[in-house]
This record gives C-alpha cells, sequence and structure tokens, in this order.
C-alpha cells in the first residue's frame, strides 16, 4: 500500500509500505476513505517537533472496515467508522472516565512502529474502544463527509476548549488563533449558546469564515494592541471565556490578558516552549483559571455526531482544499505557506 512518509523538515514523502494486518484480535483493519493535514503536523514537518526518518505522518481519518478481529464486537466488515486522533482501549478507569488520550494502552497514530492515517489502509488497535460507526450511505456524501472528518480531531478539540473555558449560555467568549482549530472553537461557542464570540484572526478567508460560524466581532490586532482591543469591545473587562488554539508565548499572554477577572481559558493549542506565555501571579489575583489540554475526541464524538449528520453544524467547512494522496506534499507546503487552511485527502 502507498501512505505518506516524513524523512526530514520540508521532507515528505509518499511511499509504499508494508500492508497493515491483524496483529491483535482487538484489531481491525481500515481502508481509508478520508483524511486530512493537521496544524500540528506543520511543527514536524518545520523541523520544530522531531521525528524519526521513515517515519508515517497523520492522526485524521475516516474508513471502511476490511478485516476485523476475533475478540472485536462492534465492528463488521463494511462499516464506516471514524477514528479520533488517539486510539484507546475503553475499558481503563480513564477510558471509562472519558479520558481517553491518558489510556495506559493508548496511543496516537504515526507513532514509531504505527500506522499513520495518511495513507491507503490502518490498523486500528481496540477498535471497540476507538472507532465510532458512521451511518454506511454517508461514504458516498460529499457533502458530509468532510463534517464527519472534523470530529476526528479539530471538531472535537474547538469543542475541549470551549468545555475547558466553561463557555455557556450568554457569555462573552474570545478564540485566539484563525486555524482550524480555532474556527472549530467559534463554532463550539456557538453551538455552547455563547452570546457573543470575538474571534482574533487577520486572514480575511479565515475571519469571514469564523463570523459564519457565529463570531460576532474580529479582532485583527496582536500582542497587546489586541489586549487593548478586546478589552475596548468588552467595556473593560475582558471575555468570561478564552479558547487559545496557537500555542506560543504570544497567544497564551494574550489569551490569560483578555480573560475577564473570574474567567478560564481552554487552550489546546500544542505548546511550545514550556510554560510560555503563563503569569501564574497574574491569574491568581484576577481568579483567572487555566484549563485543557490534548482533547480527549473519543468522548466528544458521540455528542458531536448528530449535530454534524443533521447540518446544525458544518465543520467541514475548514477544509479549503482536497487533494489525492500523489498532492499530499504540496498539501503540506500549501498549509505551511497559510495559502490552504486545512487540506482533506480524498482516496
Amino acid at each position: 500500500m502507498r501512505a505518506t512518509v516524513i524523512h526530514g523538515p520540508n521532507d515528505i514523502r509518499i511511499e509504499e509500505v508494508p500492508d497493515p494486518v491483524i496483529q491483535h484480535p482487538t484489531d481491525v483493519v481500515l481502508r481509508v476513505v478520508n483524511a486530512c493535514i493537521c496544524g500540528s503536523d506543520l511543527w514536524a514537518y518545520r523541523g520544530v517537533a522531531q521525528r524519526v526518518a521513515g517515519q508515517r505522518i497523520g492522526h485524521e481519518f475516516l474508513g471502511v472496515v476490511e478485516e476485523v478481529g476475533a475478540e472485536v464486537r462492534g465492528f463488521a466488515r463494511g462499516d464506516l467508522v471514524v477514528a479520533p486522533f488517539v486510539w484507546s482501549d475503553g475499558t481503563c478507569d480513564f477510558c471509562l472516565e472519558g479520558l481517553q488520550t491518558s489510556c495506559p494502552h493508548g496511543g496516537f497514530w504515526g507513532e514509531v512502529g504505527s500506522d499513520g492515517g495518511q495513507g491507503e489502509a490502518v490498523r486500528v488497535p481496540f477498535a471497540d474502544g476507538t472507532l465510532v460507526k458512521l451511518p454506511k450511505e454517508a461514504a458516498g456524501d460529499e457533502k458530509l463527509l468532510p463534517g464527519l472528518l472534523a470530529l476526528s480531531d479539530v471538531m472535537s478539540t474547538g469543542h475541549h476548549a470551549a468545555v475547558s473555558a466553561r463557555v455557556r449560555p450568554g457569555a462573552t467568549v474570545a478564540v485566539v488563533g484563525d486555524g482550524a482549530v480555532g474556527l472549530c472553537g467559534v463554532l463550539a461557542a456557538h453551538r455552547l449558546g455563547a452570546g457573543r464570540i470575538i474571534a482574533l484572526g487577520r486572514h480575511a478567508a479565515r475571519t469571514e469564515l469564523a463570523r459564519r460560524f457565529g463570531a460576532t466581532d474580529v479582532v485583527a490586532e496582536r500582542g497587546e494592541a489586541a489586549v487593548e482591543a478586546v478589552k475596548e469591545l468588552t467595556g473593560g473587562q475582558g471575555a468570561h471565556a478564552v479558547l487559545e488554539a496557537v500555542g506560543t508565548e504570544e497567544s497564551m499572554r494574550t489569551a490569560i490578558s483578555i480573560t475577564r477577572d473570574g474567567g478560564a481559558v481552554g487552550y489546546v493549542g500544542v505548546p511550545h516552549g514550556g510554560s510560555a506565555g503563563v503569569d501564574i501571579g497574574q491569574m491568581f489575583g484576577r481568579n483567572v483559571s487555566l484549563n485543557g489540554g490534548v482533547a480527549p475526541a473519543r468522548a466528544y464524538i458521540p455528542e458531536l455526531l448528530p449535530d454534524v449528520l443533521s447540518g446544525a453544524i458544518e465543520p467541514g467547512l475548514v477544509f479549503d482544499r482536497t487533494v489525492g494522496l500523489d498532492g499530499v506534499p504540496d498539501g503540506y507546503r500549501a498549509m505551511d505557506d497559510r495559502s490552504a487552511l486545512k487540506v482533506r485527502i480524498a482516496f
């Protein structure tokens, strides 16, 4: 089979790799229908996050079950499924508490020795604890597939940011970051009933989509200028809930600074620079909470799925380019130079 492999910074290739096979009775093998490139994949592409040369990459995908292990009970050949970006056993204490990302038997697609999602097929460990079944007829619905694909990561992660920031009906929300996760955070906040949503971003196509997703205001400034702009919009108080979807020192500093006293920051941007931007003294004096981390997508997909199927939310609109497998290297370049927001891979 063919799959996406990373060899080093700016070096993404499509190569022949071994076909996946059932290794444990709890496995299934999927034929991938859709996958995509994540903003977090760009950290490896840029050489910021280290990868072993020849390592598989990609962690967001939809697929059709092709082979089923002897102990799998919830899936059969031909089922259409969505895979959250972490596999999990579904039975440990953490999984039962809805924190599948801490499953001691879990892992991330594309780890050394595991299949990446940007390939023609994937072996899925612990299928019953990991996968979520989708309507079979959705496999041919080109309008619906992008939204279902977004559940594997970006929509679930945006929702995690909103939940972690305690978004509630009528609240004022600010979203730091205009990438796909930030935009899904806007959509999640709107879905949860936020009364006002301030999107921080400066790229016109992205802020236009933010407005379509429910943003009421856009702030194009950065740093201290952004803090002042949000304070001006909120009568000097800041936002009840702030979603941080970037992970840099500046973005975290901005997020904390624009949070209203007694409010909360939900952070889901992959952090770079340790505790960059977190000023505990500033948070202590203003009773600002900081919650979040890697999103337990498996816990959120069942809740979000009905709204995607009904069309109540359309997170698939974050995909502004679709390529075949051979187009993946160009897809990485497009996302890296920001000429594409998020690239979908259709097989």
